[in-house]
């Protein structure tokens, strides 16, 4: 269901909700705005949530996405904060700020220690009543936004849905994206932007959420203190309501948009009702039957059977007066023609009938299991809470939710089928390679001639710990089992993690240890791939495998009641997978067709190249994907062979969640015994070359990365190099600072850094336009000048200490990150408190010790450039 809440938010992506350790208590203020409080003890943690009721479809045409550019200006300054002062005020505290736009409505975030809730509601109180909405500083805003948008339409997913947006939604506000259009945002006037804020910005549309370790009362009275005094000054008159029966949009319509794509990204797309309609729960539990995971018909024929496609999907997004369904398929362009026919003749021939009552049963649980596993983290739950409170009529809402899953039959689904899924109604966009002979009229013809028009049915369609005391049991032979019992939820995380990966293969196999990773879940015993999917499916669970540099992993995710069924299931693939000829083809395929992906996007492109540049010997100058030449030569002796060292390697499991421990310790017991020693370790050789540009045509932006060799993780500048990051990057950080929000040179601007046991880096990134190039560079240059030659103040110090501690426990909520965690330390042989003991040694670093860290390993002069450029 949330999937018609949540989808195309710009800048963060929701979660659903759930309950915790007390009721919530809803109070309405005088003026209308809902108060939604909801005490939580397990983390020392406030999540707060502003929601606005107005977002992109409340807009104007000629005000397309000034809603966005608002969520940005609120950053520029308020009444009581300057400009850069209100990120900092809360990662200052170690906090997180952030805002999204979507369709329907804008949300301000502020995740804090739980002893600083009264800042994150002073700060989204002034975002929302006192920006100040500075003329100069829009004009420079403009040019971040035009850079995002750029971006957006660098990625063939986000052009694709920006497209069967327009066709699809034509006649109405949702026609438009949110982020709006170069035309729109740049004639965008302070009064603009005040006249928009007075129009919609009143009390009685505002819903404030503040859930985490707090007092209920004492926030209530603070709410009343900040929020109550504002007057409604304005009558807020609702959209209109979409009659998606009367969208100007005949069909079957297909439009071809020609690029330099790797491959054919193809959308379809129906109109449906808003998700307050009656029959939205069918429409999503339609979607998820069709396409929705790796049990559905569409996956098993298009991508598993006939491997016509990389991938292929179909999802409900509904918004609050209308919405689609979308289906996407990856392919190549020469299996376009049997796919295309195909596809729809089977759109033809569905039938609710088809369905068999474990597909059903599966979904209803799978749905019902995305709401309950929000409550692993604040946030999640934050958010689920007030989106159902915003427009479901709070906990009842969702009680009606669950309720309406358990109640749509076969029936309502053929109902739904004969409704809404009509080639009349159907647009199609379709991102074609370059001088490939894809043809609209084709296209359209082949949809006609399999696809005869259905008549439409009459009847209506209805400073905590973050867990226990982590136990550490050596088994022998190579074998550690780390416990950690956290019986707040009804679930369990497993990560097993053995020493390998790529330590085990040569340059010329490059690839084999991720095509390992990616057959080894796909049968065992008497469970072909497809039984395995739906095994997992009916469970609302997971096993999956990975492949690493130097590690091989092995997880699962699962409700701690099917317990017996996930380890027999995870010890049978583990020890005895089928490896089969055909799912190694298979998989062979996709990884190929992921490579190609990843090179179609400017990032993917670059982040694929990083260390192949960087490093000229060992493990580190590989392809961890491997080269599409080399996967396609992989057979499945090859794959078995890699296995056969792999499960002989040293291995360490974590287990995290509620679980019985004496049958865990006899589970670990079973696995294979090591018979290897870790590999040894190596020192690798730094390229000489010290810049690489890679071309990628017919893109917006150039992609840009400074990169500073720096050192392993067991170093003592360690804490040092991550606290120097942390405070260069961030909204308030003084890269972001500069090149953003000074001189308006791209939307994205970071630093980041990786470090391992044996070598590590840092870098500076920004996406910008190319004319601006050199600015960027420049830029980067002065920023490392500037923390060279003069120490950081005491203030900038503090700030990246609390956001250092606040990420780390914001980070360790989920029960997956905290066994992740664990078995990824051991592994390494690190200490399971290293990543607390790294943030507790910033805290006693001053500004001359960043300083040093500056002087010593940000040399411009002798940094490695790698830049993706039209």
């Amino acid at each position: 269901m949330f999937k018609r809440l949540i989808i195309l938010i710009c800048g963060v992506l929701m979660t659903c909700t759930a309950t915790a350790a007390s009721a919530a208590t809803v109070t309405k203020l005088k003026n209308g705005l809902t108060v939604l409080i909801q005490e939580d003890k397990r983390f020392p943690l406030v999540s707060t949530r502003l929601y606005v009721h107005a977002g992109s479809g409340y807009e104007e045409p000629r005000e397309a996405g000034i809603s966005h550019v608002l969520e940005h200006m609120v950053f520029k300054g308020t009444k009581n904060y300057a400009k850069g002062e209100i990120a900092a005020s809360i990662e200052e505290l170690g906090g997180y700020l952030n805002a999204a736009t979507s369709f329907d409505y804008t949300v301000y975030i502020a995740d804090l220690p739980a002893d600083a809730w009264k800042t994150g509601l002073k700060v989204l109180r002034d975002q929302a009543f006192f920006a100040t909405i500075d003329a100069e500083e829009l004009e420079s805003e403009k040019k971040v936004i035009i850079s995002e948008l750029e971006r957006g339409e660098d990625s063939p997913f986000g052009l694709l849905f920006k497209k069967l947006q327009q066709q699809t939604m034509k006649g109405t506000t949702y026609a438009w994206p949110i982020i709006g259009y170069r035309e729109t945002i740049n004639s965008f006037t302070r009064e603009d932007i005040t006249n928009y804020i007075k129009k919609h910005y009143q009390p009685q549309q505002m819903l404030l959420v503040v859930c985490g370790d707090i007092d209920s009362k004492a926030v209530l009275a603070e709410a009343e203190n900040l929020y109550g005094n504002f007057e409604n000054t304005a009558n807020v008159t609702p959209p209109s309501v979409v009659d998606i029966n009367k969208l100007d949009i005949k069909g079957p319509n297909v439009q071809i948009v020609e690029g330099k794509w790797n491959k054919v990204y193809l959308g379809i797309s129906f109109p449906i009702p808003g998700f307050e309609d009656v029959n939205t729960t069918g429409i999503d539990m339609l979607a998820q039957l069709m396409g929705g995971d790796k049990t559905s018909p569409f996956y098993r024929k298009y991508q598993y059977e006939k491997q016509l496609v990389d991938s292929i999907s179909a999802s409900a997004y509904s918004f609050e007066r209308a919405g689609l369904i979308y289906i996407t398929a990856v392919l190549d362009a020469d299996k376009l023609d049997e796919f295309w026919p195909e596809l729809m003749k089977d759109l033809q021939n569905l039938k609710a009938s088809e369905f068999k009552d474990e597909d059903i049963a599966r979904v209803r649980l799978n749905l019902e299991d995305s709401l309950f596993r929000a409550k692993e983290t604040l946030s999640g739950l934050t958010s689920k809470i007030g989106m159902f409170e915003f427009f479901f009529d709070g906990e009842q809402g969702e009680q009606n939710y669950l309720e309406e899953i358990q109640n749509v039959n076969r029936e309502q689904l053929q109902m739904l089928i004969d409704t809404y899924l009509k080639p009349e109604r159907l647009q199609a966009t379709v991102l074609a390679p370059q001088e490939s002979t894809i043809s609209e009229t084709a296209l359209t013809a082949q949809v006609v001639k399999n696809w005869e028009p259905k008549q439409t049915a009459d009847k209506a369609i209805v400073e905590k710990d973050l867990a226990g005391e982590k136990e550490v049991i050596d088994l022998g032979n190579g074998r550690q089992l780390i416990l950690i019992p956290d019986n707040t939820l009804p679930y369990v995380a497993i990560d097993m993690d053995f020493m390998g990966g790529d330590t085990l293969i040569t340059k010329k196999q490059s690839g084999l240890s991720v095509l390992a990773a990616r057959v080894l879940t796909k049968g065992t015993g008497s469970l072909d791939a497809p039984a395995v999917e739906e095994f997992l499916a009916d469970r609302a669970s997971s096993i999956a495998a990975s492949a690493s540099r130097r590690t091989f992993s092995v997880s699962a995710r699962y409700p701690a009641r099917f317990s017996d069924d996930i380890l027999k299931l995870f010890s049978q693939m583990v020890q005895n997978p089928t490896m089969a000829a055909e799912e190694v083809d298979r998989e062979k395929t996709d990884q190929i067709a992921g490579i190609k992906l990843r090179e179609d996007q400017p990032l993917g492109l670059a982040t694929r190249n990083l260390f192949p540049f960087l490093f000229t010997d060992s493990i580190y100058s590989y392809y961890h994907a491997g080269i599409p030449a080399q996967v396609e030569a992989f057979t499945q002796k090859d794959v078995n062979g890699f296995w056969k060292k792999q499960k002989a390697m040293p291995w360490v499991m974590a287990v995290a969640g509620e679980f019985d421990r004496d049958a865990i310790i006899e589970f670990a017991k079973q696995l294979p015994t090591p018979t290897e020693k870790r590999p040894e370790k190596f020192v690798p050789e730094w390229n000489t070359e010290h810049t690489k540009d890679i071309a990628l045509k017919d893109r917006n932006q150039a992609h840009l990365f400074m990169i500073f060799e720096t050192v392993p993780l067991t170093n003592k500048d360690t804490a040092g190099l991550e606290l120097m990051q942390t405070i260069l990057a961030g909204q308030s950080g003084l890269i972001f600072n500069d090149l953003r929000d000074k001189h308006g040179l791209g939307y994205t601007v970071t630093a980041s850094s990786w470090q391992s046991t044996i070598t590590g880096f840092t870098y500076f990134y920004i996406g910008t336009e190319p004319e601006k190039e050199k600015a960027a560079m420049d830029g980067f240059r002065r920023i490392i000048k500037e923390i060279q030659t003069k120490p950081l103040s005491q203030e900038q110090i503090k700030r990246g200490q609390n956001l250092m501690r606040g990420q780390y426990y914001r980070g360790h909520q989920s029960l997956g990150s905290r066994s992740a965690e664990a078995a990824g330390l051991a592994t390494a042989q690190l200490p399971l408190t290293y990543n607390k003991d790294i943030v507790e040694q910033a805290q006693k670093l001053t500004p001359q010790d960043i300083q040093d860290i500056a002087k010593k390993y940000l040399n411009p002069d002798n940094a490695y450039i790698l830049r993706v450029a039209p």
